[in-house]
C-alpha cells in the first residue's frame, strides 16, 4: 500500500451490527476510504455506524434489501465517485480478516493481476476438515463456473473476498451483475470480457461459530441454469460475436458431429433390438468415427479456450 493509491473497502451490512464496528476498526491504516451499505438492515446498525469515529467511514443506506449484490453495486459506484483506484470488498460478519488486504493489494499494485480473489482451499487443514459430499458438491461448482466464467485456474469461485481495479469496474456494466449469491460468480463472468488477469491470493476462513449460509450442494441446483446460459453467452461473444477463429471452427464442426453420432447410434441399436437384428459393422463406425471426432475436436476447443483466460497468454 501506498500513500500514491487509494484504496477503498466496502462493506455490504445485513444484520452485522454485533460484529461490523469490529471489522471496521481492523481496516489497515493506508485504506483511504471505508464505504459501509446499510442494505436495509433491521437491526441496530445505523446505531452502531453512528458510533463509530474512523473519518474514513462513508455509510450509504439502502430504503429496501437487495441483497449483497444490489449493496455491492452501491458500493462500486460511490468508490468510484470518490476516485479509488482499487476497490476490496469484505463482508460486515468478521470472516473475512480486514487485516489480510494489504495481501490482496499487492499483486495488483505490482502490475501482475488486475482482480484478486481470496482462495480458502490452499489451506490443506480447511481441505481434510471439510465435510466429503461438501468437498465435492465444491468440486463440480468449481467446474462450472470455470466453464461460465472462462477463469480456469479458479478455486474457490463463492469467496466473497476481492480486490479489484477501478478501471476494471469502469469497463463492467454493473447492471449485469447479479444482485445476490449469484454476485460473485457473475462478477467473475464479467470481468473476463473486460481482460481482467485474475489471482488467487491464499487464506484461512474465519468462522465465529455460525456456518456458511451458502452450501456448494445447494447452489449447484439453483445457479446451475444461470451458469449454463452464462457458459453459451461467453461462447458466443468471445467466438462468433467479437472474434472468430479456429476455437469457432473446431465448435461448429465438433458439436455437429458429436450430435448425429449419438443420434445415430441410438436410432439404429434401438431399431435393429426391435427387430431382432445385428446391427452392422458400417452402422456402428459411421457412428463411432462421428462421436469421436465431435468429442476431440470439442475437446481441443476447451484446451485452446483454457489457453484463451486472461493473462495466460499476456492479452
Amino acid at each position: 500500500m501506498d500513500d500514491q493509491t487509494s484504496v477503498a473497502v466496502v462493506i455490504p451490512a445485513y444484520r452485522v451490527a454485533g460484529q461490523v464496528a469490529g471489522v471496521i476498526a481492523r481496516v489497515p491504516a493506508g485504506v483511504r476510504h471505508i464505504i459501509v451499505v446499510d442494505d436495509a438492515s433491521p437491526d441496530e446498525l445505523q446505531a452502531v455506524l453512528a458510533a463509530v469515529r474512523d473519518p474514513r467511514l462513508v455509510t450509504l443506506r439502502h430504503a429496501a434489501n437487495r441483497g449483497v449484490g444490489g449493496a455491492m453495486k452501491t458500493g462500486f459506484a460511490k468508490a468510484l465517485e470518490l476516485g479509488a483506484d482499487i476497490v476490496v470488498k469484505v463482508d460486515g460478519d468478521g470472516q473475512m480478516d480486514p487485516a489480510l488486504v494489504p495481501q490482496f493489494l499487492a499483486p495488483i499494485l505490482a502490475g501482475e493481476a488486475d482482480i484478486t480473489k481470496g482462495n480458502r482451499f490452499d489451506d490443506l487443514a480447511f481441505v481434510r476438515d471439510m465435510p466429503a459430499v461438501r468437498r465435492m458438491g465444491n468440486l463440480a461448482l468449481s467446474f462450472l463456473v470455470k466453464l461460465a466464467s472462462g477463469y480456469w485456474h479458479v478455486f474457490d469461485p463463492c469467496n466473497g473476498y476481492v480486490a479489484i481495479r477501478a478501471s476494471v469496474l469502469r469497463r463492467i456494466n454493473l447492471e449485469h451483475l447479479e444482485e445476490r449469491y449469484f454476485f460473485e460468480i457473475s462478477q467473475l463472468c464479467e470481468a473476463y470480457f473486460a481482460r481482467a488477469v485474475l489471482r488467487d491470493v491464499p487464506m484461512k476462513p474465519v468462522y465465529a461459530g455460525e456456518p456458511s449460509s451458502l452450501h456448494p450442494i445447494g447452489s449447484i441446483g439453483s445457479f446451475a441454469p444461470r451458469l449454463v446460459r452464462r457458459f453459451l453467452h461467453r461462447v458466443l461473444m468471445s467466438y462468433f460475436v467479437r472474434d472468430f477463429n479456429v476455437v469457432s471452427v473446431f465448435l461448429l464442426a465438433g458439436l455437429p458431429s458429436l450430435v448425429f453420432g449419438v443420434a445415430w447410434s441410438l436410432y439404429h441399436w434401438i431399431h435393429n433390438a426391435r427387430l431382432g437384428v445385428l446391427t452392422s459393422t458400417g452402422t456402428v463406425i459411421i457412428g463411432m468415427l462421428a462421436i469421436v471426432l465431435g468429442f476431440q475436436l470439442l475437446l481441443q476447443a476447451v484446451v485452446l479456450d483454457v489457453g484463451n483466460e486472461p493473462g495466460r497468454t499476456g492479452r
